[in-house]
């Protein structure tokens, strides 16, 4: 996870924006990773000094006529928002009025607004920062490595920023002397590259460096090899898994 990642989830998480598995996981979280409970605290200071800020007001008509809105139904929706919009361009003209000889004088009213409009670029950042996330963590590109059963044993995934992970779907070690060996193929004047080598099927960022990693109909395929990989820079063992890249939706 990237520094951005996990605070853009220290900030859902103070905000209550997270299903209850994901809060769950960032509970246990908090209590292993101090970095990221440090980060927990400090987005509930702020949501804490925000609050404290703003006065309690008894719920406005506005806020009735949207309740109103939700049941009466689509139909209803629109006149129900004009009123409302034609009833808060009324009362922000009336506070415009009102205060407008009196802001200079009244720090806590500055200090107010201040951080009304801090919550809006904190709300803003948050909102950014989860889509920018959620586009980052979703790949353009994945392979389904089969067997010669065609059992699926294992996904590659390519996204857009260059990188690929390999993440197994069933278990799967390499016998004692030797190691499997991942490797793609896009152009077969080149032939193989290696791009990860292990002892047993684990999630793993890929070795693409370099390797144009996000061609459709790109081959990855895992072999067996002796211990330290293929002496000749070439797969030598048998297949154990192979499979094409195909373009998600998402990505295209």
């Amino acid at each position: 996870m990237t520094e951005a990642e996990k605070e853009a989830l220290a900030a859902e998480y103070a905000l209550g924006l997270l299903d209850a598995d994901q809060a769950a996981r960032c509970e246990t979280w908090l209590g292993s990773d101090p970095d990221f409970a440090d980060r927990v605290e400090s987005w509930r200071r702020n949501m804490i000094e925000i609050d404290m800020a703003a006065s309690p007001e008894p719920p406005t008509e506005a806020l009735w006529q949207r309740i109103e809105t939700g049941i009466a139904g689509p139909q209803a929706q629109a006149q129900a928002q004009m009123q409302v919009a034609s009833s808060l361009h009324g009362a922000a003209a009336k506070a415009r009025k009102r205060w407008s000889g009196r802001l200079w004088s009244h720090l806590p009213a500055w200090r107010a607004l201040g951080l009304t409009a801090a919550a809006a670029c904190l709300a803003l950042a948050v909102a950014l920062a989860v889509q920018t996330r959620d586009i980052a963590r979703t790949p353009i590109l994945v392979a389904v490595m089969m067997s010669d059963e065609n059992r699926p044993l294992a996904l590659v995934n390519a996204f857009r920023d260059g990188r690929t992970e390999l993440v197994p779907l069933e278990a799967l070690s390499a016998p004692e002397g030797k190691s499997l060996q991942v490797w793609t193929l896009w152009d077969r004047a080149r032939g193989p590259v290696s791009v990860g080598l292990l002892e047993a099927m684990r999630s793993v960022n890929l070795t693409v460096d370099g390797l144009p990693a996000t061609i459709p109909e790109q081959l990855f395929e895992v072999t067996l090899e002796p211990a330290g990989g293929s002496p000749t820079g070439r797969p030598t063992g048998p297949i154990l898994m192979k499979g094409n890249a195909a373009r998600t939706e998402v990505g295209t």
